[in-house]
């Protein structure tokens, strides 16, 4: 399909329901979310920076919306996350699961900015990694690989500290 696409001499419209397939075959998306559009733009744009909870996790980040002031943005629904970039105004944040560290113990010492007090709330093998599901002070996902995870002693239930530098957020205007 990409090479008959590709010697295609007009416009060709795909409809898909595999994201891999969107991302992979067009050069403009058009994401539609219960009958409406929610986002259009270029593949690397959408990737980059998703509107919705569901492109977000189509796209493998964890995402939130807030307030922005300076370099920080007040979620909606919990604590603040500090970034690098600089706004003011609504905002969304994200970042990807592979950037969470965690820990059994409050961390002392780390230059993460991103701080948060969490529980497993699952744990889903994807190939050699672990992805943890957590709630508590902010709900989010973090990759990790098994032996991380053995040496964690992770398990539902577990308390964690998981951060998050701000060099690995990426914040922009909502």
């Amino acid at each position: 399909l990409r090479r008959h696409l590709a010697e295609f001499e007009a416009v060709a419209v795909l409809v898909t329901h595999d994201p891999l397939d969107a991302m992979v075959l067009a050069d403009r998306l058009v994401i539609v979310e219960h009958g409406r559009v929610v986002q259009e733009g270029a593949p690397a744009d959408i990737a980059r920076r998703p509107r919705t909870d569901y492109i977000a996790q189509l796209v493998g980040l964890n995402l939130y919306r807030g307030q922005a002031e300076g370099h920080r943005v007040r979620l909606e629904a919990g604590p603040a996350v500090a970034t690098t970039e600089e706004l003011s105004g609504p905002a969304f944040v994200a970042f990807p699961p592979s950037a969470v560290t965690l820990y059994r113990d409050r961390p002392a010492g780390s230059s993460a900015r991103n701080l948060w007090r969490c529980e497993v709330a699952g744990l889903e093998t994807h190939g050699d990694q672990i992805r943890a599901d957590l709630t508590g002070e902010l709900a989010l996902a973090a990759d990790l690989t098994t032996v991380a995870a053995a040496e964690l002693d992770l398990h539902p239930g577990a308390e964690v500290w998981a951060t998050v530098k701000a060099t690995q957020t990426h914040a922009y205007p909502a």
